[in-house]
């Protein structure tokens, strides 16, 4: 019964007792509505009182219904998480994500240039890695950390072939192991305007990026077409990385690394490198321009006087990359770096020492959505890479003609974790065509597997 129907109820017997009363006379009707007053008032503080204890049932049951819809919205997000875009980490608790992927590649030559013979002859090489990342947002102090941690195993065709930039970008050592590739905090500074990031850092994360040729594992697999190999990255090192953005459309960024990679005598060997990265939107449509310059102490040797031996290199480039409609996207890379010193780590499959001049590469990749593929990519990419003049000069009698590399590659998305990509690249005038006894062109192909977890 409803309090409202209650009361009427009350009411109704009140004037039935009044009525009742008015034949028993004077003083007992006085009386009895005394009485009956007295139950009134204890029957309405009753039903306040229990009015009251169903609004605070109601409030239970509505604090209980949110944290029903909570929790419904939290399983939404597991179960998003169990089937997300491929590539994209888990997030397993809030500001807390973790990735987990791997890379297996095939590849097959016509023309071994180098493994320890000079004749003419095929190879199959394979390689893969492994990659575990584990990321954590601290957004009350607008900082985050990183972990990737990389397994991986098989050089590939690389140690075979005598190249100014290899086939197999995502190949490593021979044997295998588990290393620590990154391992660094982010702190964002002038309310997130500028970030400082410092710790084990992948200097290609940061510099002399491209949105359609800077991953191995799904895009180009030739390292002319990874990143500019005139640029001396050192490869996952100790360093510090500063970025400021003044305008949406523009970040300025530096960064200061351990050029050997080896975290000894650090301040002996630095690696320089800043960057200008335009984010424009011509017709509507996105696009990045990057230039960069850099300089690098790491100790280099003068082409025509030996005795110069703790010499720096220095150089500059950009990379550009441009949408020009819903499917297609552009890409162009330049480097040059100065021609008169060489790094003496840096050797081709063989051990002979060299250094490059000048290298282009540019290309395109195309969606597949206009034929019913929309996760599908077809690449092409054509680039060069020219020796150095005094190289040239200290080895006279060596051609050092100009390398050219073509790759196309087309990735097939399986399901939402594993992508299948039959690759194919041709190499003309192998390392300047200095390479005794086999300067013809090399052909590879190759597939590449990519799972995500």
């Amino acid at each position: 019964m409803s309090l409202k129907l209650f009361r009427q109820f009350l009411v109704l017997a009140v004037v039935l007792c009044l009525s009742r009363a008015a034949y028993a006379g004077g003083d007992d009707m006085e009386s009895a509505l005394r009485k009956l007053q007295l139950r009134v008032e204890a029957l309405e503080a009753k039903l306040n009182t229990q009015d009251s204890c169903i609004k605070s049932q109601e409030s239970v049951i509505a604090a209980q219904q949110g944290k029903i819809s909570e929790y419904e919205f939290r399983l939404s997000q597991f179960e998003e998480d169990i089937h997300r875009v491929p590539g994209v980490p888990a997030q397993l608790m809030e500001g807390l994500e973790l990735g987990v992927g791997g890379t297996m590649i095939a590849q097959g030559v016509n023309n071994i240039n180098y493994d320890g013979r000079a004749d003419k002859k095929s190879r199959t090489d394979g390689s893969y890695s492994a990659d575990l990342t584990l990321g954590k947002e601290f957004k009350e102090i607008g900082g985050s950390a990183f972990l990737h941690l990389e397994a991986g195993q098989g050089a590939g065709l690389d140690d075979n072939l005598t190249l100014y930039s290899g086939v197999n970008r995502d190949a490593g050592d021979s044997e295998a192991k588990v290393e620590v590739t990154e391992f660094w905090y982010e702190q964002g500074l002038l309310n997130d305007k500028m970030v400082l990031t410092f710790g084990k850092l992948d200097p290609t994360a940061y510099f002399d990026q491209n949105e359609a040729a800077n991953d191995e594992t799904t895009q180009f697999l030739g390292s002319i077409f990874r990143n500019s190999p005139v640029l001396e990255f050192p490869d996952n090192a100790a360093g510090i990385r500063v970025a400021c953005m003044p305008a949406e459309w523009l970040e300025l960024g530096y960064g200061l690394f351990d050029g050997n990679s080896d975290w000894e005598k650090v301040g002996d060997n630095l690696f320089n490198i800043g960057q200008a990265h335009f984010k424009t939107g011509f017709f509507g449509l996105p696009g990045n321009y990057r230039f960069y310059g850099w300089n690098s102490n790491v100790k280099h040797v003068k082409w025509l006087d030996a005795s110069q031996t703790s010499e720096a290199a220095y150089g500059f480039g950009l990379s550009f990359d441009q949408k020009i409609n819903d499917i297609v996207t552009l890409f162009t890379r330049y480097g040059w770096q100065d021609p008169k010193v060489y790094n003496p780590d840096i050797t081709a499959a063989d051990g002979s020492s060299y250094s490059l001049e000048r290298s282009w590469s540019a290309g395109f990749q195309v969606e597949g959505k206009r034929w019913g593929r929309e996760n599908d990519v077809f690449a092409f990419a054509v680039g060069q890479v020219t020796p150095s003049g005094d190289y040239k000069k200290a080895n006279n009698g060596y051609l050092v003609r100009t390398e050219g590399h073509l790759e196309a590659y087309y990735k097939i998305q399986v399901n939402e974790h594993l992508s299948i990509s039959p690759d194919f690249q041709y190499i003309w005038d192998p390392f300047g065509k200095d390479i005794a006894g086999n300067t013809s062109g090399i052909f590879v192909g190759g597939m590449r597997a990519q799972v995500d977890f």
